[in-house]
């Protein structure tokens, strides 16, 4: 943690249940990067005050009397935009889901609401530096433009060498509205397997997979070990796990430690892919940090073909700018873009022989 030298985080913070209200005023007050302006009980009442107060950070609850969750971080995003962390209950069904689309109406991230006093460390910890990350996170007033889809100038389509049967992706802040929006565009004869890698708190996996599988055509599920890959399906990476490509092409998810401090890792899985060069097309969306961008070089360099988000839709742009700065992207792309350059590919892709293990499992 760090002290308390810069200004202080201003954090307004939302949440209905006084128990709970109570646990996130203390680990505000007791964090030196933080300073708690309010905390309130409805979105009504935040809505009336974000403009006059002029948070930082917000951390709201998603199931509120009145107006929920959902329904004020739209509000908030397009009248006065603030970055939101998502306080929630991760093991009830309809928190879940107002969780993911929140995310995808603009929310950052999305942690587990605490219990009760006092909060384990690793649990009090979390909040507090989220709440200080997101805040760092400029966010603009949440309209969908995600790029035209206009015909990209120069190369569009990769090298001729190339011949895909997997695609791997990975994101990390702002990631769930991204995915859906790209798997939202693709069609159920999308020729390959998807291998997915979202950082995101360990109690949320299972429901993003399934709140995910709700945004497109293709069928997307928890990946499990030694699953063999079918086209057009989307394979989630679980919570605490590295999502990776066996021998055999199938999933191996391994529980060795972080690679920078991230589990599941994005450069693990494009790692992994590299083992089959231009069989694997690589794709690194919005994210902050730099995970992903040493495994993406590696792709590249073993002939796969690599895509980043640009920069003029990524929520944050430390994850694909970092693999641009290493050369490990073949080309940028705007958000609204990437799924019909798959497309692309997919329809200029020469026909492969059947891989081993995914025949007659479309």
């Amino acid at each position: 943690m760090t002290g308390g030298a810069g200004p202080r985080v201003r954090v307004l913070v939302v949440e209905d249940s006084a128990v709970v209200r109570h646990v996130l005023v203390r680990l505000i007050r007791d964090d030196p990067r933080l300073e708690l302006l309010e905390a309130v009980e409805t979105a009504e009442e935040a809505l009336r005050l974000v403009p006059m107060l002029r948070p930082d950070v917000i951390s709201m609850d998603v199931r509120l009397p009145g107006m929920d969750g959902l329904e004020a971080t739209r509000r908030i995003m397009a009248e006065c935009p603030t970055p939101i962390v998502i306080v929630s209950d991760s093991s009830t069904d309809p928190a879940l889901r107002i969780s993911m689309n929140a995310l995808r109406s603009g929310a950052l991230s999305v942690v587990q609401k605490p219990a009760g006093w006092p909060v384990d460390a690793a649990g009090g910890a979390a909040i507090a530096t989220q709440l200080y990350i997101m805040s760092q996170v400029p966010v603009i007033r949440h309209r969908v433009r995600y790029g035209t889809v206009a015909p990209v100038e120069g190369d569009v389509l990769p090298p001729p060498r190339l011949r895909p049967r997997l695609v791997g992706m990975a994101a990390s802040t702002g990631g769930p509205q991204a995915f859906a929006h790209i798997m939202g565009a693709l069609p159920t004869t999308f020729p390959w397997p998807i291998l997915l890698v979202q950082h995101m708190g360990t109690g949320f996996m299972e429901g993003f997979a399934a709140w995910l599988d709700t945004q497109t055509k293709l069928s997307v599920g928890l990946a499990r070990q030694g699953e063999i890959m079918r086209p057009g399906h989307v394979y989630v990476a679980p919570a605490e796990t590295h999502l990776t490509l066996g021998l055999g092409d199938e999933v191996r998810l391994v529980n060795a430690p972080p690679v920078a401090g991230q589990r599941p890792s994005a450069t693990a899985l494009f790692t992994s892919m590299a083992r089959v060069g231009a069989g694997a097309i690589g794709i690194l969306l919005t994210g902050m940090g730099e995970d992903g961008a040493i495994g993406l070089r590696d792709l590249r360099r073993a002939g796969g073909y690599t895509i980043a988000e640009d920069r003029s839709t990524s929520i944050v742009h430390g994850m694909p700018g970092a693999a641009e700065r290493l050369g490990g992207v073949s080309i940028s792309l705007p958000l609204g873009q990437i799924a019909p350059h798959l497309v692309a590919v997919a329809s200029a892709a020469a026909p492969l022989p059947a891989v081993a293990g995914m025949e007659g499992r479309a």
